[in-house]
């Protein structure tokens, strides 16, 4: 017979928590800093820019920071992405902006670009400094589903440009994935809540949490009140993965687990396992691999059913958790979940290979893991019977909503940006832009009526 699961909290001493869930990567101190600037080439015709979704000048910051203009470096990075403080403690640098640096050509270390964002943006932060105002009031009033990146990033260039902007999330705060979603040890310190703070602090937001689309308010009757709608609604549902015994005790949406840690005040509360499964292989199966180890779970093991290669977790966040004690097994596929007593005790995996034309199939090849707690890390999925209705239909494709190249749907005075639309990259960076993008289409349609 199985033993018992062994699922408990407190397996740490306090000073065990406070260390394993401080800021994995400290920032740079200013002398720091100017070393790593002056390594910057400020090549003429930067790659790094084009790599960045938002196009942040990033030769022209890092020249601010090693003249000692860290207000003018934090503008050059906010004015290109108003969240460039999240965005340079969780942007995966190393296959973006850091993997297109041309010190790499020449066989060297790449310029630390993220963690020079980083300091310019906290030094702005950390003074209080509020270098954007809103534009001359234009009467237009637009609502903002999901305060999300998406949804803060499109807020704030409206009220930029002299919109009046109601924000409708809802959660209890604003943020997002931000705030709910990403591994408490990227964002110590209440970060995602200072930078809200910050981006509406221009004014002529007005944030309102508790309400939710198809709940409290529908599209229908925001279409009515307001001259233009943006959805930035993220992604609500969550894949399963079909199998029997995925309702067992001690299986769990790793994305709803993560929420629960990033709202606990007291780690010491949170219940671990002793044998952890996770099956993913994006970034969300990183950070709750990762997570759990340092709650104090003996092992810690990430299946994925390709390859390391195909994994949409960056090389760099795969040794990251390799480095904390994660194993990462590939190519298998979980087949069987096994309980004891209607608690989750072991995970059957079937063996995964290519076919000739490229198509996963199954070995018939089998193996078992233990597991007190699985944690699914598949994916999301759009929930899209809050906003389609036989007068407010939009056209939604391979789960996602259509939208053009101004983040228009094909509804009429409606855009969409973030994780809900059909985006090949799901990342806080590219939300952003789709947010940048929307507002600026927006204002274009309002100022041309």
């Amino acid at each position: 017979m199985a033993d018992a699961p062994d699922v408990r909290a407190g397996r740490l001493s306090p000073a065990e928590y406070r260390r394993n869930f401080d800021d994995a990567h400290p920032p740079l101190t200013a002398q720091q800093a100017m070393v790593e600037a002056a390594r910057c080439l400020f090549c003429y015709d930067a790659p790094c820019i084009e790599a960045c979704p938002t196009g942040i000048d990033i030769p022209r910051f890092i020249r601010g920071i090693q003249s000692g203009n860290l207000r003018g470096a934090a503008e050059t990075i906010l004015e290109a992405n108003i969240m460039g403080g999240t965005c340079a403690r969780v942007c995966p640098t190393d296959v973006l902006c850091e993997g297109a640096c041309v010190r790499l050509a020449e066989g060297k270390k790449p310029v630390e670009i993220g963690a020079l964002q980083r300091h310019a943006v906290d030094w702005l932060f950390e003074r209080g400094i509020q270098p954007f105002t809103r534009g001359a009031p234009t009467g237009e009033r637009i609502a903002v589903v999901g305060a999300g990146p998406a949804g803060l990033a499109c807020a704030h260039a409206l009220a930029r440009h002299g919109h009046e902007v109601v924000i409708f999330e809802k959660r209890a705060k604003a943020g997002g994935l931000n705030e709910y979603g990403i591994a408490a040890y990227k964002m110590v310190h209440d970060f995602a809540q200072r930078e809200v703070a910050f981006i509406l602090g221009i004014g002529g937001i007005e944030l309102r949490t508790g309400i939710e689309l198809g709940r409290d308010v529908t599209l229908g009757e925001l279409r009515r009140d307001f001259a233009a709608v943006f959805l930035g609604l993220g992604l609500q549902g969550v894949h399963a993965l079909g199998l029997a015994g995925e309702r067992l005790a001690g299986v769990h949406d790793a994305v709803a687990f993560i929420e629960r840690l990033r709202q606990t005040k007291d780690l010491s509360t949170l219940p671990v396992g002793r044998q952890i499964v996770v099956i993913g292989g994006g970034n969300t199966a990183i950070d709750i691999a990762t997570q759990t180890k340092r709650l104090g779970a003996e092992t810690v093991t990430i299946v994925y059913r390709r390859g390391p290669e195909q994994m949409s977790a960056s090389p760099a966040e795969q040794e990251w958790a390799k480095s904390n004690g994660v194993a990462i097994r590939h190519w298998a596929r979980p087949v069987a979940i096994e309980g004891v007593e209607g608690h989750v005790r072991s995970v059957t995996f079937e063996r995964t290979r290519l076919d000739r034309e490229g198509r996963l199939e199954g070995t018939g090849e089998r193996f078992t893991l233990p597991a007190d707690q699985l944690f699914k890390a598949i994916g999301q999925k759009l929930v899209p019977s809050a906003f389609n209705g036989t007068a407010e239909l939009l056209d939604v494709e391979n789960g996602k909503i259509v939208v053009d190249a101004e983040r228009r749907t094909t509804l009429d005075r409606v855009w969409a940006g973030g994780d809900c639309i059909g985006s090949s990259v799901d990342l806080t960076v590219a939300a952003v832009e789709d947010g940048k993008l929307a507002a600026a289409s927006i204002h274009r349609y309002l100022m041309a009526g």
